[in-house]
């Protein structure tokens, strides 16, 4: 795919969703980091519900330590790997609390020092709480970049290194939201909506469905 036609996918993605953003609720970075470390394996509208139970009682690094495991684990049981969840999330604010002032750190080196962050929860956290122009590759970014011509890659780091490197500079801040969006509500996975793509006639997927 060459530069002109990655300018008019992400110029129209634009037009079509001028501010595009997650879609799980947050209001402080440590809120997002806990959400994100939530959203594994568990759709956002499920940890939403999860946390507006959760964030009302407890949503700093020390009022999570001071609900206590249990306490953390009655309120996120309906999310799939709760336990496991609850385990990283009491680790990591322990040493938000002992090493960082109760803040979320905004490098990627200390944020992958906390338990149940990879990569692309780092990507998350500093793109959506800190505006890095970061671009973290989940399952529906990977797919996308894929299936498009975007960024061909085998695996997701191969991916998001070519998508660094060839998304439009103007773009790069937003283009991890418009890529996961167009991934979860047009491009799915089965059977892509090729028929209401609004960058469908610039898409190299060769078998494209007119749904």
């Amino acid at each position: 795919m060459n530069a002109q036609k990655r300018l008019e996918i992400f110029t129209r993605l634009r037009e079509h969703n001028p501010e595009p953003t997650t879609e799980l609720h947050w209001s402080t970075p440590f809120e997002l980091l806990t959400a994100v470390l939530l959203s594994a394996q568990a759709t956002d509208v499920g940890v939403n519900k999860a946390t507006a139970r959760l964030f009302p009682v407890a949503n700093t690094p020390q009022a999570i330590l001071d609900l206590g495991i249990d306490g953390l684990k009655e309120h996120i049981r309906t999310i799939g790997l709760y336990n496991t969840k609850a385990e990283n999330l009491m680790k990591t604010c322990r040493i938000l609390v002992e090493q960082h002032g109760c803040k979320v750190p905004k490098t990627r080196a200390d944020l992958e020092a906390l338990p149940g962050v990879g990569r692309k929860t780092a990507n998350v956290i500093l793109n959506t709480a800190f505006g890095e122009p970061t671009i973290a590759v989940d399952t529906h970014i990977f797919r996308v970049s894929n299936r498009t011509g975007l960024a061909k890659g085998k695996d997701v780091v191969e991916v998001e290194k070519k998508l660094l490197r060839h998304v439009p500079r103007e773009f790069l801040q937003d283009a991890h939201h418009w890529l996961i969006l167009h991934g979860r509500y047009t491009c799915v996975a089965r059977k892509p909506r090729c028929g209401s793509c609004v960058i469908e006639d610039l898409c190299e997927f060769k078998d494209k469905v007119d749904l």
